[in-house]
Parts: C-alpha cells; sequence; structure tokens
C-alpha cells in the first residue's frame, strides 16, 4: 500500500511539474555571436527556459553551460500571440577594441514562448536594428 501511495505521489509531482509555469522552453540555433546576461557567447545551439527563481535561463548545448539572464520586465503578448518560441536581439554598431574596425554586436533584447508575454532582457536606447531568431518545438 505504501509504494502505491509513493508512486501515486511521484507520479502527481511529475505531472504537476512539467505543467508549473516555469517549465516552458524553445530551442534555438542562434547563426551569430551575440552578448546575453552580461556574457559574450558564440553562434551554435542554445535553449531558453524559465529558470525556478522566475527568471530566464540560457544553456548552451555543446557545452551544457547555463547562463541565468537577467530581466528588466514582461511585455505584454501580441494579438495573435506567437505561436513558436523565438529570440529578438539589438543589432548595433561598435569599434573593436583597437578603434578601426567597425563591427556588429547582437545583443539578446526579448525571449517569447508561444501563448506567454515575453521577457525583456535588455533595452538599447540608441539607433539599432532588430533580429528574430525563430526556435524549434516548446515545452510547457
Amino acid at each position: 500500500m505504501k509504494r502505491c501511495a509513493l508512486a501515486t505521489a511521484v507520479s502527481l509531482a511529475l505531472i504537476l511539474g512539467a505543467a508549473a509555469p516555469g517549465q516552458a522552453q524553445g530551442a534555438f540555433k542562434v547563426p551569430f555571436a551575440f552578448q546575453a546576461g552580461g556574457k559574450k557567447l558564440p553562434a551554435g545551439d542554445y535553449t531558453a527556459a524559465k529558470g525556478a527563481d522566475g527568471g530566464l535561463v540560457l544553456r548552451q548545448e555543446s557545452t551544457g553551460r547555463e547562463i541565468p539572464v537577467p530581466l528588466l520586465e514582461r511585455i505584454a503578448k501580441p494579438v495573435p500571440p506567437p505561436g513558436e518560441p523565438r529570440l529578438v536581439f539589438d543589432e548595433v554598431g561598435d569599434f573593436a577594441p583597437s578603434y578601426t574596425e567597425y563591427v556588429t554586436v547582437y545583443i539578446l533584447s526579448e525571449v517569447w514562448f508561444p501563448g506567454e508575454d515575453g521577457y525583456r532582457t535588455h533595452l538599447t536606447k540608441g539607433a539599432h536594428k532588430t533580429k528574430t531568431v525563430p526556435g524549434g518545438a516548446a515545452k510547457k
């Protein structure tokens, strides 16, 4: 009887955990180097997910490294809401350390999961363009 109760409790915890709002995520193939959470990251495969503390975490798939991404604010979802996860980057120009060449820098500014309000992670006040990277299948 105890085993049955334990199995039921574990199953219920797994079901509730899978349905928890902190479980939304998306897989992304970012084709350029970028900045997020104060870190410079290479192009590659990443997973964005809601962290346990309500923040966001980027996971670099090739290394398993997890990068916490601070949030500035939530953004009301558009109508219609996005059907797939997406990352939005601010594309800005900057001078290389030598000040002899102008380079493009991509900064993660928004993260969106299907059917949810978005997350603003960075705000660029100067002139910039935006670049969107769509994600793969999302989990909720």
